[in-house]
């Protein structure tokens, strides 16, 4: 099994300019709730994702992810697919 912990740093360090309130990121901190994004912002991020780690996340895709853990374990797919 492939250690996420260095893709969470990576997506943690993305969502740092994104992260207007300063929280702190676990697996359960969510887009819309915890960190209070629009639809914009959203957009904005994912494609700041789909570069960094050079994947393509699809629109039903990110409509199921929710959480910061979420979206790492979903990177971890696409890397490994």
């Amino acid at each position: 099994m492939t250690d996420r912990q260095p893709i969470f740093d990576t997506v943690a360090a993305q969502i740092a300019p994104f992260n207007k309130k300063g929280i702190e990121l676990t697996d359960a901190t969510s887009f819309a709730t915890d960190l209070e994004w629009d639809s914009l912002t959203v957009m904005d991020f994912v494609a700041a994702i789909e570069d960094e780690f050079d994947i393509i996340i699809t629109m039903n895709m990110q409509a199921e992810i929710e959480t910061v853990g979420q979206l790492v374990d979903a990177v971890m797919k696409l890397q490994a697919a």
